[in-house]
């Protein structure tokens, strides 16, 4: 970056609106930070070219946008995409948890409600209903819902029209997706992990909408802790606001960030205590490996889906660790990794 002492404008306005099942106070800090338009969002660049040729010709011919499906780890960026593309339409926007439908009735009240060229946005569309799923394909094909009434001999169904709509999903879990509700998407882009500078950018939009003085080089500090992920670079941000404002004058430079993600527990590369605390595990307790899932849970104290599915994904990004079939391993990274924490004396 250039100047570290740089800062960014504030920006005006900032979107509000949330989805997810997050905590109201954490919903609204990171809608608050939401970009507005394509131009405001940072990264993704094949993923906002081709969206904003579709949005092009969709508008130019009058239609609605075909369906989006978003997958991708967490946190970079689907929720946002999806609000950018309702912005960039100018429509309405229903936005629902897909665990959240339960009933045939339910999704049948959100399809009729929907103006035309609304999007319906379904987050974790992979944990819908399968009853659900079924009212969608008609849905989504033909613009048509089917109706079932009575039962037995006796049953008919009733054919309702639907007015052009956009469903947008975001998963996490692609594989999750049946094939039929997959390929009636016609779009789909998978986000990836954001480079540093692409997360500096982030962090100092964000601070600017938070009104804090943030220099380029501490926002470069807070970026490169930050996993490749927005989310976590705005929550961090918003903890090394806090101690900038209870130790220091409020201004956020690169030594106030430095300390104030060593109080955290976050080392540059990101990695946290309980990452180090799983990583140590299977360097010293099991000698680097192989060491089967179960028995690392039990020697951390967590579940095993907890360890498998939140701490061991980004030490496997980071070529720390090794899935084998016989457990897991550590690699000649994991080793070294461990022992540059001890030698800074920073293991825990």
């Amino acid at each position: 970056m250039s100047d570290p002492h740089a800062t960014v404008a504030p920006d005006s306005q900032a979107a509000r609106l949330t989805a997810g099942n997050l905590a109201a106070d954490d919903d609204e800090f990171d809608g608050s930070l939401r970009p507005r338009d394509l131009s405001e969002f940072v990264g993704q660049e094949r993923v906002r070219e081709q969206l904003a040729i579709s949005l092009e010709a969709a508008q130019a011919r009058g239609e609605a946008l075909d369906h989006v499906l978003l997958a991708g780890p967490p946190g970079l960026g689907k929720t946002s995409l999806a609000y950018i593309i309702r912005e960039e339409l100018g429509v309405g926007l229903r936005p629902v948890a897909g665990p959240a439908i339960e009933r045939r009735g339910d999704m049948a009240a959100i399809l009729t409600g929907l103006e035309e060229h609304d999007v319906l946005f379904i987050d974790e569309i992979h944990r819908i209903n399968p009853a659900i799923e079924e009212i969608l394909y008609p849905a989504l094909e033909d613009f048509r819902l089917d109706i079932v009434m009575g039962q037995g001999p006796a049953a008919r169904t009733l054919t309702l029209d639907l007015k052009p709509f956009t469903l947008i999903g975001a998963t996490t879990r692609t594989g999750l997706l049946t094939t039929p509700l997959r390929d009636r998407f016609g779009m789909t882009f998978r986000l990836d992990y954001y480079q540093p500078d692409e997360l500096e950018v982030i962090v100092l939009r964000s601070a600017a909408l938070l009104g804090t003085e943030v220099t380029a080089d501490a926002a470069a500090e807070i970026a490169r802790s930050s996993r490749g992920t927005p989310r976590v670079a705005n929550r961090l941000l918003r903890r090394v606001r806090d101690v900038a404002q209870v130790r220091f004058d409020g201004k956020v430079n690169k030594d106030v960030a430095r300390e104030a993600l060593a109080l955290l527990e976050v080392a540059n590369d990101g990695l946290e205590r309980t990452d180090l605390q799983l990583l140590h595990a299977i360097v010293e307790k099991f000698d680097g490996g192989p060491v089967g899932l179960s028995t690392l849970a039990v020697s951390l104290g967590e579940e095993a889906d907890t360890v498998e599915d939140v701490y061991e994904p980004y030490l496997l990004q980071l070529g720390l660790i090794q899935r084998t079939p016989r457990g897991r391993v550590a690699t000649r990274l994991g080793r070294a990794r461990i022992g540059a924490a001890r030698d800074d004396g920073a293991l825990f």
